[in-house]
């Protein structure tokens, strides 16, 4: 089931929150919540649902077992096991082709390759229970004596397929005590229209740009194409992922949870380092409070810390050569910022920051998109040489008209003119009463807009879900 889905947005939603804001206690409103997970999660697939009640069940158990023997050898015991097992589930389910695919290629064999199911949300799921067990192990939290509560930390709808990855200490309190007002009531539903509409609206049309020009291989595609391409790619990557979180942020929000934001205007950065501290915000803090500081052979290395965070970056995205030499990409311009060091950058006029953070990025779209890594090749043969479509293509100019709206709507809504209208606004109460019925008016016309569209529309899952 997908949140961009009519069944989703005027069925399933509207069901939950009917039968969940009538419960009476917080007891049965999280069993309402529990319940409507568990269809969402299993929709489709009966599978997944008997899994996320083993996976729940195990993590449980092991988390109560930490915290009982903390401070013992048993206790580091318990720990290994919660962490092999999980981090075991992940490279089974999801990277078991490409290890024997690589092990093929070196040794030439012929080891059969399994098509291997993999539950909805892994990546995401198992990093929210490594974070849970690590922090009973450092004393951060408390292990949850409620089985359903914890079953609910597993599997609540609106982070469970495709992140963002909350932690237990996020929402830890609020699964037992939380209430919810008017204005998260108002709030939760303009983020969720915002986030709807980043998809149907912004997302799915530049997917289809772009799809014109890679769908079939990008051999013949011109270098003014590929440029104007992995544009459209990244600006589609980060509305598609950006609106799923704004949709997930939103629809908790309205249940009375308050995630943290997942991500904050990366376009706007001027430096690499900054845009992965705007980017898919709750990785990024993962692994910098999980990994990074992990002493490697018995001593913390900073450099070798740094490698580790990135190949797992690249890696986590997907069972792919290009996920990983994608992560190292990042890495690589992180090192050279920060052997650069603050104080040198800080000199460097702006401008030519953002034209090279942005280049940066943009290539890097490049590396994510292709799986294959000749057309990976291709695709920098295109950018800097010239490709067997010419500089310019015949078909480029007719594209970028025929989608110039598309692009220009697509440009401004990466910058943030909300909150910046909101600062200037700050103290002026009629002028920000003003805003906000504008706002308003302009969410639900998102709303209605891209409901409009769906009717008509081939489903396109958000891009993440894969992962």
């Amino acid at each position: 089931m997908n949140f961009s889905d009519l069944f989703f947005l005027y069925a399933f939603l509207p069901l939950c929150l009917i039968i969940y804001f009538i419960s009476p206690k917080i007891k049965y409103k999280n069993t309402v919540l529990i319940i409507f997970s568990l269809i969402f999660y299993a929709w489709g697939d009966v599978w997944a649902l008997l899994f996320i009640l083993l996976y729940a069940l195990l993590n449980f158990s092991l988390g109560r077992m930490i915290e009982l023997k903390r401070g013992q050898k048993s206790g580091k015991v318990f720990l290994a096991i919660g962490l092999i097992l999980d981090l075991g589930m992940l490279l089974v389910f999801k990277y078991t082709g490409f290890f024997l695919e690589n092990i093929n290629l070196i040794f030439r064999s012929s080891a059969k390759i399994p098509s291997m199911w993999v539950p909805l949300g892994l990546s995401f799921f198992t990093f929210r229970t490594i974070s849970y067990l690590l922090d009973i192990h450092w004393e951060k939290i408390s292990a949850e004596r409620y089985f359903p509560d914890f079953l609910l930390f597993t599997s609540l709808f609106p982070c469970t397929v495709a992140g963002p990855i909350v932690r237990y200490s996020t929402i830890g309190s609020e699964l037992k005590e939380r209430t919810v007002n008017i204005d998260d009531m108002y709030q939760g539903l303009m983020r969720l229209c915002v986030g709807l509409g980043k998809k149907v609206i912004l997302a799915d049309n530049l997917a289809v740009v772009v799809d014109a020009y890679w769908q079939n291989g990008n051999e013949l595609v011109s270098t003014a194409e590929t440029w104007y391409a992995v544009l459209l790619y990244s600006m589609y990557v980060y509305f598609d992922f950006s609106g799923y979180s704004d949709m997930a942020i939103g629809i908790a929000r309205i249940f009375g949870f308050h995630f943290e934001e997942n991500f904050n205007y990366p376009f706007m950065c001027k430096s690499i380092a900054e845009f992965w501290q705007r980017w898919h915000i709750s990785l990024g803090t993962f692994f910098k409070d999980y990994l990074l500081y992990v002493p490697i052979f018995g001593k913390m290395r900073r450099y070798g810390g740094l490698f580790l965070v990135w190949f797992c970056t690249g890696m986590w995205h997907g069972a792919s050569w290009n996920y990983i030499i994608w992560g190292l990409y990042f890495g690589v311009f992180i090192l050279i910022e920060t052997l650069l060091g603050k104080k040198r950058l800080k000199k460097i006029p702006v401008v030519v920051k953002h034209i090279y953070t942005k280049l940066i990025i943009i290539i890097g779209f490049g590396i994510f998109r292709f799986t294959d890594i000749r057309q990976l090749g291709y695709f920098f043969r295109n950018l800097f040489f010239a490709s067997k479509g010419g500089l310019v293509g015949n078909t480029f100019s007719i594209y970028f008209m025929n989608n110039i709206f598309l692009f220009i709507a697509a440009l401004i809504c990466c910058f943030p003119i909300v909150p910046f209208l909101q600062k200037k606004l700050e103290g002026k109460r009629s002028l920000q009463i003003a805003l906000g019925i504008v706002w308003g008016i302009f969410c639900i016309a998102l709303l209605l807009i891209s409901s409009l569209l769906l009717v008509n529309s081939t489903d396109r899952p958000f891009l993440y879900k894969q992962f």
